[in-house]
């Protein structure tokens, strides 16, 4: 049984992070004990007041956006040969090769991080040439966070960009349109869906290939990213609610021209794709998705960091269970249960009607790799697996970017070629 202080000093892994303010820490545990026993009867009886008010600590992390952690130490900015070159402390993040990004000065500074020029394992450093920084001076940053996300905006790439609104609960989302020829409006529209803890910088990795296949490009913002209006409970749904922004996207692009839609999600971005496949009106004009370690099923994934977290199994599966039990909304803040099952894409493959591409390095830290691998062998005649190796979560791009974009070329080329006949709308909508 976990005692109540180890509530407060459970280590912290990238986006289920600890807060850092000492209020936050010192939660009313007592309270969200109390709770949980009322509404998890026996269960929480079993496990004690400690461990429910840790379970119930573990599923508000889950759902309640934060600032990002500066967890990457900033040790030197130095002159080098080629120009300017930054020392970090040597972490498996920067020790990876490929192009990458560095945030600091609390997100308001940004540069992006080019190759390895030397690696010392003795002293845990390694220095890596600074290619651009967008914002801010990097020679004072002590700390940041390493990102995947290496562009600022579509200028960045060398692209014009429209700066867009769309429509949404709550007011309206900020998006990018970039166009894939000028003065024209594709019929295929690329709807970009980032993350959890991301925003739409993410899908600037992918602008490139979608022009080269014809695609429109749209980068959304959604609920509680820190652009689009927050949700009304300030909560993730974890996929079960932000798909009603992307199918506002989805609405936009159709209104301006597009006649199908291919999606692009990353992490829980993916989540977020599947769930607008099965529920959207429009899921007839989804002509495919393209998936980078996508979210297939969110009980393994809270099961992996309950894990890492030193989190004992009951009391993570407790967790699990407040973010489902109607009752648990007193303890995490949610408006609605979330659905855990109908999300769980590895139980439901078989369900899983919209050509999918699934894009994940088997060194993932964040999301295994394993349900993406079990979904694309259930269901092979819909969904290609395409594994990647050192990559870590999100980055397959970052660390191979030629075999990523041929990887969704290859894949996806064909299945844009025109159809024989219109979209067939399911007896169902």
């Amino acid at each position: 049984m976990a005692s109540i202080p180890r509530v407060a000093r459970v280590r912290a892994t990238p986006g289920f992070a600890a807060p850092n303010d000492v209020d936050s820490k010192k939660m009313s545990l007592a309270k969200w004990a109390i709770a949980g026993v009322v509404v998890g009867g026996g269960i929480a009886g079993l496990l004690g007041a400690g461990s429910s008010a840790l379970a119930a600590y573990f599923a508000r992390r889950i759902i309640t956006p934060s600032v990002r952690e500066s967890d990457q130490e900033v040790l030197a900015v130095v002159r080098g040969d080629t120009g300017l070159q930054v020392i970090l402390a040597a972490t498996p993040d920067t020790t990876a090769d490929g192009i990458f990004s560095l945030f600091f000065a609390g997100g308001k500074g940004f540069a992006r991080i080019g190759r390895i020029t030397s690696y010392s394992p003795a002293e845990r450093t390694v220095q890596r040439e600074v290619e651009e920084v967008y914002s801010g001076d990097l020679a004072t940053a002590r700390r940041g966070w390493w990102s995947g996300a290496v562009y600022d905006s579509p200028a960045a790439l060398g692209l014009e960009s429209e700066d867009v609104q769309i429509d949404v609960d709550g007011g309206k989302a900020p998006a990018w349109l970039v166009r894939s020829e000028a003065g024209k409006t594709a019929k295929v529209w690329a709807i970009m869906v980032h993350g959890r803890g991301a925003t739409r910088l993410e899908g600037l990795r992918s602008l490139r290939i979608a022009r080269e296949l014809g695609l429109d490009s749209l980068l959304i913002s959604y609920r509680n990213d820190g652009l689009a209006p927050s949700a009304s409970d300030g909560r993730y749904g974890l996929g079960s609610t932000e798909w009603h922004d992307v199918d506002a996207a989805i609405e936009y692009a159709l209104a301006q021209g597009a006649h199908e839609i291919v999606l692009f999600g990353w992490s829980m971005g993916g989540a977020i794709c599947l769930q607008t496949s099965d529920l959207s009106r429009n899921r007839h004009l989804i002509r495919a998705m393209v998936l980078d370690a996508p979210v297939i099923d969110w009980v393994n994934v809270l099961a992996h960091h309950a894990h890492i977290n030193r989190i004992p199994y009951a009391v993570g599966r407790y967790g699990q269970l407040m973010l489902g039990h109607p009752l648990g909304r007193r303890l995490t803040g949610l408006a609605a249960p979330v659905d855990l099952k109908a999300m769980d894409w590895d139980t439901r493959a078989v369900e899983l009607r919209t050509p999918t591409l699934v894009i994940h390095s088997m060194d993932d830290e964040y999301v295994p790799y394993g349900p993406s691998a079990s979904l694309a062998g259930k269901n092979p005649e819909m969904v290609t697996f395409e594994p990647f190796h050192g990559a870590r979560h999100t980055k397959e791009w970052n660390v191979d970017p030629e075999k990523w974009e041929q990887a969704v070329r290859s894949w996806l080329a064909p299945h844009l070629q025109p159809r024989s006949g219109p979209p067939s709308v399911d007896d169902s909508q």
